[in-house]
């Protein structure tokens, strides 16, 4: 039995649900040898939105966080929006979630209902879990009867998943039927921005580099038709002259219907290199010559082409902002 940890507080020394987290552990882990793993969400704000990856090969999570001042907390509602955005909301619906919510102030039952609710609108299994306010934390710790509670929940973690337990339907997964279906991002450039925050971490291009250059190779070779060489240097010659400048740093590749070879540009501040080869790059892109077109006709952005699903992406999507920043057409 797999079960992962999904910590949302912030970490600090004094909050209780780290020591309900550490009585958890020692049941499943020790205890009952469970493959236990467990994530700090803000150890990890900068990969938010590759964390539910970690999901497909488990059978139950324990989300835990903190209600310090209002709700679950931000780092927690990150990674429920991450989930719902870029989950396998298939998968979800064999994982069974025990939320632990822990409250300095108020609200520690509406949190771990709140978890709740959004597990079930993912389409996965919420079970009961633990919450509950703690006023001075070495009373907390000092209760047997309070570790005892955490304990037998944590059993409880294990029976329910061990037996597969059901329950009955809800309103809830109705709505996850009805809505959790593909939808097409109109973003601004702002929100683009803030979407980039999530995609463009160092860590997570290093281990998609490897995936970017498969799938180039792959729609290279899938591509017998070429264009004459006058066309391709007509591409070429339009991101010269529109090139704008700044202090942006750009590096792509975008693979055009009808063309052998990908359109490769790195831009390096003020040095601009446009030419066309299998050259590594952080970003790669498929697109017909159509939207091409329409992008450097001035009719249609780079953003705006993704964002209607004319464009696929691979890599860092963050380079599709500096690149209609640094080439303008009009």
């Amino acid at each position: 039995m797999r079960i992962n940890i999904y910590y949302g507080g912030r970490g600090n020394l004094d909050d209780p649900t780290l020591y309900v987290l550490k009585r958890v552990e020692r049941v499943l882990a020790d205890d009952l040898k469970v493959e236990l793993h467990r994530y700090n969400i803000y150890e990890q704000k900068n990969q938010i939105s590759t964390l539910p990856q970690t999901l497909k090969s488990v059978d139950g999570v324990i989300l835990a966080t903190t209600v310090e001042w209002l709700g679950i907390g931000g780092y927690m509602t990150q990674f429920l929006d991450a989930c719902w955005l870029y989950g396998d909301k298939e998968k979800f619906s064999s994982i069974y979630m025990q939320p632990i919510v822990m409250s300095t102030t108020y609200g520690e039952r509406e949190g771990a209902l709140e978890l709740k609710k959004a597990w079930e609108v993912l389409g996965g299994i919420p079970c009961d879990g633990i919450c509950g306010y703690v006023e001075d934390m070495s009373a907390f710790e000092g209760n047997s009867e309070y570790s005892h509670i955490i304990e037998k929940a944590s059993e409880n973690l294990y029976r329910t998943i061990s037996h597969k337990m059901k329950g009955l339907p809800s309103s809830n997964q109705a709505v996850s039927r009805a809505v959790a279906r593909p939808q097409q991002l109109n973003l601004t450039p702002e929100e683009g921005e803030q979407l980039s925050e999530y995609v463009s971490d160092d860590i997570f291009v290093k281990k998609q580099r490897e995936d970017v250059m498969e799938l180039a190779s792959l729609f290279s070779k899938q591509m017998g038709a070429t264009i004459d060489g006058d066309d391709t240097e007509e591409y070429i010659s339009d991101f010269e002259s529109h090139f704008k400048p700044s202090d942006a740093k750009v590096n792509c590749s975008f693979i055009i219907d009808g063309i052998d070879k990908p359109l490769y540009i790195n831009v390096n501040g003020r040095d601009m290199d446009c030419h066309y080869g299998n050259e590594s790059a952080d970003m790669v892109a498929k697109i017909s010559i159509n939207d091409l077109d329409q992008i450097v006709s001035g009719r249609k952005t780079f953003q705006g082409a993704f964002s209607r699903g004319n464009m696929s992406v691979k890599g860092r999507t963050d380079n599709l902002i500096l690149l209609d920043k640094v080439f303008v057409f009009d």
